[in-house]
């Protein structure tokens, strides 16, 4: 007779059947290979036993028990109904249908080409969309971008694109190009923000930060704290690009800390300095690996970084990060038991 397998999938969302010895295998080496590289605590043997039973429930959805539901902020705009399923509506509608369809606790009113240096040279017009949305909605909007610093680079930006002084070894040039570019970021950011306190603004989303490196991160955190300061009611929330920071720049310090090499539980305690209300805590998906192998790392340093944060953590669970695959249609049996561990075992704020 041979042995029971369980449906699981891999990190890219393709189909693998699993024994449960292998099971238990992936998820000790992922757990291990999140306490290796953030130098964190394992999950308890009664967690990791819980994991192994998410991980294996049977059905295509899974939920968690009652009592323990949370709140949930997205990212990269409201216009996803637009853009997803290609249905033409305007953002406020596509607010308000998150609002009174998908049962949404909030949404982020945000531009097509979703990045501040963009939105700078619009604000006022999004301003506006911003507004008529919530006058038709009761849930709170946040308006929302990413830093992308990378955009600041020439030929479209002000200054000399580091990823190509780098390689010819010009390493000062490449550091003060980045230093420059979180200037004029910050002042974007601050603009914007500016134009969407005017009209109301319930909160502002600093999206996929740290995606150009510590220098983008820094500007995340530059922004935030000048914004919290000049609009004191507005919350920030602060999504982060990936699990650990990269060192494009290397030096580069917030409050006394080098920013290059951060893992979770070390950049949650940052963005509570900056005066964040909410962090959105990332972890990388790996596609080669399996749903347990991935789930398991993700609770890990999801786990350290709620134990560390004293403000909410929002588990950025969207394609490719904490344990979602790596897919454009996502699967709601990985989707929904990643969710799943990560409120009940992770113990996060919101999704």
């Amino acid at each position: 007779m041979s042995e029971k397998t369980f449906f699981m999938r891999m990190g890219d969302g393709s189909i693998v059947h699993m024994t449960e010895a292998e099971i238990r295998a992936d998820i000790a080496e992922g757990m291990e290979d999140a306490v290796t590289r953030g130098k964190i605590d394992p999950l308890t043997p009664e967690e990791t036993e819980y994991l192994y039973e998410i991980v294996t429930m049977p059905g295509a959805v899974v939920g968690v028990e009652h009592g323990m539901q949370i709140v949930t902020s997205n990212d990269s705009g409201s216009d996803k109904i637009n853009t997803k399923c290609g249905i033409p509506t305007s953002r406020d509608v596509n607010a308000m249908i998150h609002e009174r369809v998908l049962g949404g606790d909030s949404v982020d009113i945000g531009y097509s080409d979703y990045n501040y240096k963009t939105v700078k040279g619009v604000a006022k017009r999004e301003a506006t969309v911003l507004k008529q949305a919530l006058n038709h909605t009761t849930m709170p909007l946040f308006y929302g971008a990413m830093p992308n610093l990378g955009f600041y680079t020439q030929p479209d930006g002000p200054v000399p694109n580091w990823a190509m002084l780098l390689p010819e070894g010009k390493i000062k040039e490449a550091m003060a190009a980045q230093e420059e570019a979180v200037e004029h970021a910050v002042r974007d950011i601050v603009y914007v923000a500016e134009q969407m306190n005017d009209v109301g603004a319930d909160a502002f989303m600093l999206d996929t930060s740290g995606a150009a490196g510590d220098a983008d991160f820094l500007t995340a955190l530059k922004s935030t704290e000048i914004i919290r300061e000049r609009f004191p009611d507005m919350p920030v929330e602060i999504g982060m690009a990936g699990e650990f920071v990269l060192g494009m720049h290397g030096k580069i310090k917030y409050d006394g800390v080098r920013l290059a090499g951060l893992y979770p539980h070390k950049q949650v305690k940052l963005v509570e300095e900056a005066g964040a209300s909410i962090f959105g805590v990332v972890v990388n998906t790996n596609c080669n690996k399996s749903f347990p192998w991935n789930i398991a790392r993700v609770c890990t340093f999801v786990k350290a970084c709620t134990e560390a944060a004293s403000i909410p953590v929002h588990a950025n669970v969207g394609m490719g990060v904490c344990g979602v695959p790596m897919c454009e249609n996502l699967p709601s049996d990985v989707v929904s038991k990643a969710d799943k561990a990560l409120v009940e075992i992770a113990k996060i704020d919101g999704l």
